[in-house]
């Protein structure tokens, strides 16, 4: 009895740290530094760009374990799909994957703004709705859950740095794929209490448009890390 009690909580840990197969559309700032932190984490890592070779060429020394592939071969081996694919052409790459994506979690991280021309987020692509809520709908066979969208990128694998606790939201449709989106938070770094499940994938346009601030943030405080949060 005594040693069956003591060998419970090794067996536990395994199956709650179990790896996962996890699939990153897009090897810029934001797909990199997810794939580096999920990667430590023990998750296998896949990292889609245009092409594998221009792919790993400039993202050379990141971690040794990461695998690069094209978007497609990314979404299709992967069990979670991460898209940080730039936010105004999001729609019609993603899409493009229904197949591949049918039956899986896709975590969007992604903001839909316009151009401004000087680099910086400019007016919502889709006011009134989400690129989240049209990615639902466009892909019905695939679990979208929005997150990590309401901060600069660094902060996504770091909320530890910032001096204030930031909050991590969360919208989706499906419980069990925000359940599943919540542990790889944690693999990340947030603590269970800073993660806010705001309810459907409708809620994503509430945190989609905290977006709009953060141009001005950056115009007078530059690129600080910082997370558009919620206190209590």
């Amino acid at each position: 009895m005594t040693g069956s009690l003591r060998s419970s909580p090794p067996r536990y840990r395994k199956e709650h740290h179990r790896m996962t197969s996890i699939g990153i559309l897009g090897a810029g700032r934001v797909g990199t530094n997810l794939a580096g932190k999920l990667s430590a984490a023990g998750h296998h890592v896949t990292l889609g760009g245009r092409s594998p070779e221009d792919t790993a060429a400039r993202t050379a020394g990141l971690a040794p374990r990461i695998a690069f592939a094209d978007q497609r071969t990314t979404a299709r081996t992967a069990d979670i799909v991460i898209n940080a694919t730039p936010g105004d052409s999001s729609l019609d790459r993603v899409t493009d994957l229904r197949t591949e994506l049918s039956g899986k979690i896709l975590i969007d991280v992604s903001n839909a703004t316009r151009d401004d021309g000087d680099g910086l987020p400019g007016a919502l692509c889709y006011p009134g709705s989400s690129l989240a809520e049209k990615l639902q709908a466009a892909l019905p066979d695939t679990h979208v859950v929005k997150t990590l969208n309401t901060m600069l990128f660094m902060v996504m694998t770091a909320p530890e740095t910032l001096a204030t606790p930031p909050t991590a939201y969360l919208s989706g449709d499906d419980e069990h794929a925000k359940k599943t989106v919540t542990g790889l938070l944690g693999d990340l770094g947030w603590q269970p209490e800073r993660i806010e499940d705001l309810g459907d994938i409708t809620t994503a346009r509430a945190t989609e448009a905290m977006i709009l601030i953060v141009p001005h943030i950056l115009r007078r405080h530059g690129f600080k890390p910082f997370a558009v949060s919620l206190a209590r």
